[in-house]
């Protein structure tokens, strides 16, 4: 096994901050979530890191919310990517369109090279019942794709889950297309699980299974959003689904990943499990 990485990130996954009572039921801490990101920071400020992403869900609910934990990562030394969760999108409907550029993203799907690897940003909340205001084409789109997945009995069929449309798919397999072309192995993040089954599945997750199968290049598919964690291999993509921060009052979650030409080593800290995954 080679000794020294290609390149090392770290991750965070759904922080869900706002200033609002804990749900017991769920074991979710809200206002915990400011403490928990700047222990993190503080631990990922000591490491060689190339970035840092935070795999959505930065916020339970309100636009105000966004406020204080945004604050909170001016406190992270390196580069920040951030990507929005379904619950980003729980703010009033006038400020739904406004949800990326509050977490300073160039565009809701975009790439990135780091190190000689593709990292790709998918967004699954484009086709959702909670991305685009009542009445409008997209909110009608994305209804009618729930309703027939409730039709079909998939498990993954609920409102609080999303898709992606067929422009941004079209974008994703001409993205990998050109990685594949430049020689570059390709990491794709994202809010939602496409891998094991599961009912927070993206709508359609299986259109993406496939792509990165044909594709051959995609060496990981990185989500949040099934706060318990999850992991799985299909084709030659393993697909690591990293544990929710919100979740316990006091215990963190939070990991480093570093990319060697043969494996993945994910180190894992507080309730995040670490893995090696060969490559």
């Amino acid at each position: 096994m080679t000794s020294s990485p290609l390149l090392r990130f770290g991750i965070i996954a759904d922080p869900q901050y706002a200033d609002a009572e804990p749900w017991a039921l769920l074991d979710r801490y809200y206002r915990n979530s400011i403490a928990k990101l700047e222990e993190a920071f503080g631990v990922l400020n000591g490491e060689d890191l190339s970035f840092v992403v935070t795999l959505g869900d930065l916020i339970d609910k309100d636009w105000q919310s966004f406020d204080p934990v945004l604050a909170a990562y001016k406190g992270l030394r390196h580069e920040s990517f951030l990507m929005p969760g379904n619950h980003d999108f729980s703010v009033a409907p006038e400020r739904l369109g406004e949800v990326h550029a509050r977490l300073g993203m160039p565009a809701a799907w975009h790439d990135f090279s780091r190190g000689g690897i593709r990292f790709v940003i998918i967004d699954g909340n484009e086709m959702s019942v909670f991305s685009a205001p009542e009445g409008t084409p997209r909110h009608a789109a994305a209804r009618a794709r729930l309703d027939a997945l409730l039709a079909e009995g998939a498990i993954n069929a609920k409102e609080w889950n999303g898709g992606i449309g067929d422009e941004q798919f079209a974008w994703l397999e001409a993205t990998l297309a050109r990685a594949k072309a430049a020689g570059e192995k390709v990491v794709v993040m994202g809010h939602y699980p496409l891998y094991p089954e599961n009912e927070h599945n993206l709508w359609g997750g299986e259109r993406l299974l496939d792509l990165f199968e044909r594709s051959g290049n995609v060496i990981a598919y990185l989500n949040g959003h099934n706060h318990v964690g999850n992991l799985g291999r299909h084709g030659s993509t393993w697909y690591v689904n990293f544990k929710g921060m919100v979740d316990t009052e006091k215990q963190n979650t939070f990991a480093v990943v570093e990319l060697y030409p043969d494996r993945i080593e994910i180190i894992g800290y507080g309730r995040e499990d670490s893995r090696t995954l060969p490559l």
